[in-house]
């Protein structure tokens, strides 16, 4: 098999612009090595014709480089639309459904030259942490066999880490772009609500939970794919502008104060073990000259979980409501997606203001926290991987999860406010990372100290 597979993503993009290394040879190795591990992952679904892939890659060596991701392969969660390929979100309900356009984030991938070979597999309409769904069954963790890869971007994180692709996008609601990176050993970031666009269907102003971004195996490559995707869309709002993140990227992060949140005070149930297993972690930010201090929670936890989950379920509501109204759909649906949109179709408005006003609360307490710290970090999950065959655990530390989310908590301080956060994984014997979130709109700082991160011993 080629060594280039191995290469991180920068490094292949200048060998291929220079001549180096040819696109159609990049898609032969990527293919066989696909053949070759595929299989056992179920990591990426609806591949393309291989016959065309390779043609459209001979295309490629034929013509200048249109952009960083020049004859580069890549698969597209299959929540976000390729136009000419399949877009079931895992649902019976959409399986087959041909997209007649891309997304702008998937079109800004290919017009810098990236070529979609596929998909990458995910939760039903992504609900979850734990990829599987009745239509192209589960994704085996990278590096626990038998075990979950998280979610909701798990396909995209086990292609990264088995050496299928060198760079995936994801999204990220509740942890989707933060817990399969940490639980795969590869990095996943969380941008700041706003950097990348996400489909121009629907209600673009009521709810800003969730988020595009990208993935990679280092630091460098999330702030090459980042640059291509991100940048406002002249038709959506709350866009930020466009901003260089490879620049700068190696920066001396001696003496940045960093917030170790732990578990929140107690608030969020661990299982055995992570806690310690993410010390290493903390030691190495120390390492980076970091000042880091453990800090008692800024927060009220009840108040956020509140808040989250009356925020999210509305979200729900309002894109799985139309479906959930029609008694031949109904029944497709999995049962967590019927609860979530119950609930969101009971709320009132007074409910949905309260909400609001603790996001809110939560913001301006975060804003203090920030006046003190650069970032604060917490373990990317409460758990580790978890059996392939389970729904979800129901239980952590002894205390019991009564929904199918609320053993992901950990991930709610980033997402309810849109913090930029990266997920970088500690080494060890069970996979698990960190989340280091960073001031709002403060995406190159976040990326400045997982580039430290990446590069010390």
């Amino acid at each position: 098999m080629a060594d280039f597979l191995e290469w991180e993503a920068h490094r292949l993009s200048a060998a291929i612009a220079a001549g180096i290394v040819g696109a159609a040879d990049l898609m032969q190795a990527t293919l066989d090595r696909i053949a070759e591990r595929n299989p056992a992952f179920n990591a990426i679904v609806a591949l393309r014709d291989p016959a065309t892939l390779m043609e459209e890659s001979r295309q490629a060596d034929m013509v200048p480089a249109k952009g960083p991701l020049h004859g580069i392969p890549m698969a597209v969660k299959d929540l976000a639309n390729v136009g000419g390929l399949p877009t079931s979100m895992g649902s019976p309900v959409f399986a087959g459904q041909i997209a007649a356009t891309s997304d702008p984030m998937v079109q800004r991938m290919q017009d810098a030259g990236a070529i979609i070979i596929g998909k990458t597999n995910t939760p039903e309409f992504g609900l979850g942490s734990h990829t599987y769904n009745p239509v192209f069954g589960a994704t085996q963790n990278a590096m626990m066999p038998g075990c979950s890869a998280g979610g909701s971007s798990g396909g995209a994180a086990v292609a990264l880490a088995t050496g299928m692709l060198c760079l995936a996008d994801g999204s990220d609601m509740m942890g989707s772009l933060r817990n399969p990176a940490g639980w795969n050993g590869v990095y996943g970031m969380r941008p700041s609500w706003g950097r990348v666009p996400a489909a121009p269907v629907g209600d673009m102003f009521l709810h800003p939970l969730s988020t595009n971004g990208p993935m990679a195996r280092c630091p460098r490559d999330i702030a090459l794919l980042l640059e291509v995707q991100a940048g406002p869309e002249p038709d959506q709002p709350f866009g930020l502008a466009a901003e260089t993140f490879q620049d700068d990227l190696t920066s001396d992060v001696t003496g940045r104060r960093i917030a170790w949140l732990r578990d929140w005070g107690g608030a969020y149930p661990m299982e055995d073990g992570v806690l310690e297993a993410c010390e290493p972690g903390i030691a190495r930010l120390a390492r980076m000259g970091c000042i880091v201090e453990e800090v008692a929670p800024p927060f009220d936890a009840a108040a956020l979980w509140e808040a989250w989950i009356t925020l999210r379920a509305w979200a729900v509501a309002a894109k799985l409501g139309p479906l959930y109204a029609q008694q031949k759909m109904r029944p497709q649906l999995k049962p967590a997606a019927i609860w979530e949109v119950e609930r969101g179709l009971a709320l009132t408005g007074a409910q949905i203001q309260k909400a609001s006003a603790i996001r809110s609360d939560w913001f301006r307490a975060a804003s203090g926290l920030f006046a003190n710290y650069d970032a604060f970090v917490l373990p990317t999950a409460q758990c580790f991987p978890f059996p392939i065959d389970w729904e979800w655990p129901k239980e952590i530390g002894g205390v019991p999860m009564n929904t199918y989310h609320q053993w992901m908590a950990i991930t709610i301080p980033v997402s309810l406010i849109g913090l930029p956060c990266l997920a970088v994984p500690v080494p060890g014997e069970r996979p698990i990372g960190l989340q280091i979130a960073g001031r709002p709109r403060d995406d190159k700082g976040v990326l400045q100290l997982g580039e430290a991160w990446h590069g010390i011993d």
